[in-house]
């Protein structure tokens, strides 16, 4: 996997960067001290108003997390089946390493637009940042970024959104490449 050291630009390491599979990560995740540089490295985004209006849970306790997660998914679906309950359990545990992104957007004069584009902003940082320390990121939303029940359980209060879900790892298989656009089709040329 290439690292930062390795890249010969950053605009290599943003065209280099793809997402992982979460559920094909493997071992190694990143430590206590290569985590914090990768969510630092995310927070460093355009934030009009210095408002802060995100914020990381690192998700350290994975079986707690399952059960809780497994909880939240039975009280909206209760006669869920076992390979249903066995999917949202595989979601908590994927990986070796999960933090979940929360917008918390803040009361100001500042638009609640702009404060979500700085989430967003945040969270491709940690792609990013995953893939410079030799890592690969997959951002995963589903039911469980929009369900109240696991906002709570990760500590989110009234107004905040889970942003996504950020698997961390090692990846088992080579990645494909996806389909890019075709940058003449998306791009508009305004003259005046």
């Amino acid at each position: 996997m290439d690292s930062f050291n390795n890249l010969t630009s950053p605009a290599t390491l943003i065209a280099t960067r793809r997402s992982g599979k979460a559920r094909e990560m493997v071992e190694p995740g990143p430590d206590a001290s290569q985590l914090a540089d990768i969510m630092a490295a995310a927070a460093r985004v355009p934030d009009h108003g210095k408002l802060f209006p995100w914020r990381f849970v690192v998700i350290e306790n994975r079986a707690a997390f399952a059960d809780g997660l497994l909880t939240a998914y039975l009280a909206g679906k209760p006669d869920a089946g076992r390979l249903e309950q066995d999917a949202v359990r595989q979601f908590a545990v994927q990986a070796p390493c999960l933090v979940i992104v929360l917008s918390c957007p803040k009361p100001s004069h500042i638009p609640a637009w702009e404060q979500e584009l700085s989430v967003g902003a945040l969270c491709q940082n940690l792609c990013v940042a995953a893939h410079a320390h030799g890592f690969v990121a997959n951002w995963l939303t589903g039911w469980a970024a929009y369900d109240e029940r696991v906002l709570a359980l990760v500590g989110g209060t009234t107004g905040e959104r889970i942003a996504g879900f950020f698997y961390i790892g090692s990846q088992a298989k080579s990645l494909e490449e996806r389909p890019r656009p075709d940058m003449a089709a998306i791009t508009t040329r305004w003259t005046g």
